[in-house]
């Protein structure tokens, strides 16, 4: 009898500890999220600043080709225009699912919370600091 309540005790405190461990995750991303946010702030200051004026953002679908409209606008960060920021300081992955409706209609992506690293596990091995990345859009704006 005493073996089933030690597995009970076990597996109670391998709960704690593994809700404990996705409680300090979860802080983290917030607190990184935060930070990114306060730099792509001051980014749309210096975009504003230098003249470079929002764009309306046109998502990709996940497969596919063409670009799907949405109501967005914003500056891309990248060139391939999956990526981009909002007036808002809000940090988006312009993939939707792809579809006649969405075609039709336009697509609402969601946005995403703001990295410190931008690309960090994606397929193409481009990662790029959130600083670094802004600086480079400051310097050499995409222009769709």
């Amino acid at each position: 009898m005493s073996g089933e309540g030690e597995q009970q005790d076990w597996t109670n405190k391998r709960h704690e500890v593994i809700a404990a461990q996705q409680q300090a995750l979860e802080a983290q991303r917030q607190s990184e999220h935060e930070r990114a946010t306060a730099i792509i702030r001051e980014a749309i200051g210096a975009f504003r600043a230098a003249g470079i004026e929002p764009v309306p953002l046109q998502a990709r679908p996940f497969t596919g080709a063409g670009t799907i409209r949405t109501s967005l606008t914003g500056w891309y960060l990248k060139h391939d225009l999956t990526l981009a920021v909002d007036e808002e300081a809000r940090f988006y992955v312009l993939r939707v699912p792809g579809g006649l409706m969405s075609r039709l209609r336009g697509a609402t992506p969601e946005p995403s919370p703001a990295p410190m690293v931008v690309g960090r596990g994606a397929r193409d091995g481009e990662t790029f600091e959130i600083r670094e990345l802004l600086q480079m859009r400051l310097a050499d704006p995409v222009r769709p």
